[in-house]
């Protein structure tokens, strides 16, 4: 399919906000937004609010849901996140979007990646270069220039940036759930791959902490009467890795707790992860840690309390999903682009979009890799190539409205 005289004017229109995304890139980069610095991402919050009003529409900067996790002592105690933005784009519009990001890194303020420094010419090296700040100057520019669009009038949208997605997006689920309920599909600005190639079918996730009591008692003189909660601990470590199979990763993180080496431990806290590919693992998996629990509880004589749970459900590459990627691909095709998709181990908010009834892309983002290390990098020449992409599917979504087997 030819681009139109419209799509034309449009896109082009992408290139000359090249060396202004690269700017914002290295700007925002440069800004340290660990999930858990809170001053680092009220600066972010305020840089993207900034960019974000030129769009119009309706933006404010939301306040994080109440969150709990349970620390080393096995106590709850409150976590605190970031705001989260949130611009509201022709809410009367009879055909809406979603497009998501996230503001926040892996990188703590302590962390010695801290720096964006060049690697060649069209490549740069920095925290968040690629995840995610690259994909949100790619999301900014697609938009600016779809507002310039004769077509815009049609289609409305709503931009969710949150601020703690790479820890699961506890503060900000409420607002993406809102948010979801409003449109009919989504779009995500995670990386792609360095070739461009797209995520398909993502697993889900999961991330639990179980609190084991047990007795302490002298190491030497009656050991007998103590219930040793590191060794309830290891035994249901055991128990729960032996769950791992093709269908479900599990990933043993680590164990808290102990003391002095003459006493028995009275407490412990077992930190896993787990990773279904589909609905029915998880549902097994759920139901296989409550049986372990319930056994290690009782081969130990110790009591156990499960906290956290699969924040990220599966996404399969059902027929839903199906029509926004071929669209995608579509698209890429038109501007000379090929574009595939395989299926990933990792997740996102695209999971939980996903696993709300919408059809959602969630590698719209720049062409980077070497993502939470510190070799991270971006691929400068991807942030036009990547906006041109997205201006011309926001184009066509609202010109022909939601590709067949995406119509809900």
């Amino acid at each position: 399919m030819q681009l139109s005289a419209e799509e034309q004017t449009v896109i082009a229109a992408v290139d000359r906000l090249d060396e202004r995304m690269r700017a914002q890139v290295v700007q925002w980069a440069a800004v340290n937004s660990g999930s858990g610095n809170l001053h680092g991402l009220d600066e972010m919050a305020r840089l993207l609010a900034a960019a974000f009003t030129e769009l119009g529409g309706s933006l404010t900067l939301v306040e994080p849901a109440p969150v709990e996790r349970v620390d080393a002592t096995g106590v709850l105690r409150p976590v605190a996140h970031g705001r989260n933005l949130h611009l509201r784009q022709r809410p009367g519009a009879p055909l809406r979007v979603l497009l998501t990001g996230h503001m926040d890194t892996v990188f703590a303020a302590d962390h010695p990646f801290q720096l964006v420094r060049a690697i060649d010419d069209n490549v740069i090296n920095g925290p968040g270069t690629a995840d995610m700040k690259g994909g949100i100057a790619v999301m900014l520019a697609a938009l600016l220039v779809f507002e310039t669009s004769q077509l815009a009038d049609r289609l409305g949208y709503d931009v969710v940036i949150n601020s703690d997605e790479e820890v699961s997006s506890p503060g900000s689920a409420p607002l993406l759930a809102e948010a979801a309920a409003t449109v009919r599909l989504g779009l995500t600005y995670e990386p792609a791959l360095p070739d461009g190639t797209l995520a398909g079918a993502r697993k889900g996730s999961g991330n639990f902490a179980i609190t084991i009591r047990g007795r302490s008692a002298h190491a030497g003189r009656n050991p007998e009467d103590g219930r040793n909660a590191v060794l309830a601990a290891a035994d249901l470590s055991l128990r729960l890795a032996s769950l791992r199979r093709d269908g479900l990763g599990v990933n043993i993180a680590r164990i808290d707790g102990g003391g002095p080496n003459n006493i028995v431990p009275d407490l412990a806290v077992l930190r896993f992860n787990m990773r279904p590919t589909a609905a029915a693992d998880q549902q097994a998996a759920e139901a296989a840690v409550t049986a372990a629990m319930q056994d290690v509880a009782a081969a130990h004589d110790v009591s156990v309390a499960l906290h956290g749970g699969f924040t990220r459900p599966p996404k399969p590459m059902d027929d839903t999903q199906r029509g926004l990627f071929e669209l995608v691909r579509d698209c890429g095709r038109d501007l000379g682009l090929a574009i595939g998709w395989r299926d990933t181990g990792g997740v996102c908010d695209g999971n939980n979009l996903a696993a709300l009834g919408l059809p959602v892309v969630d590698t719209m983002g720049a062409r980077g890799g070497a993502i939470h290390s510190s070799e991270e990098f971006l691929l400068l020449d991807s942030l036009v190539e990547r906006a041109r992409l997205s201006a011309l599917l926001l184009m066509r979504i609202a010109s022909n409205g939601l590709p067949r087997r995406a119509s809900g």
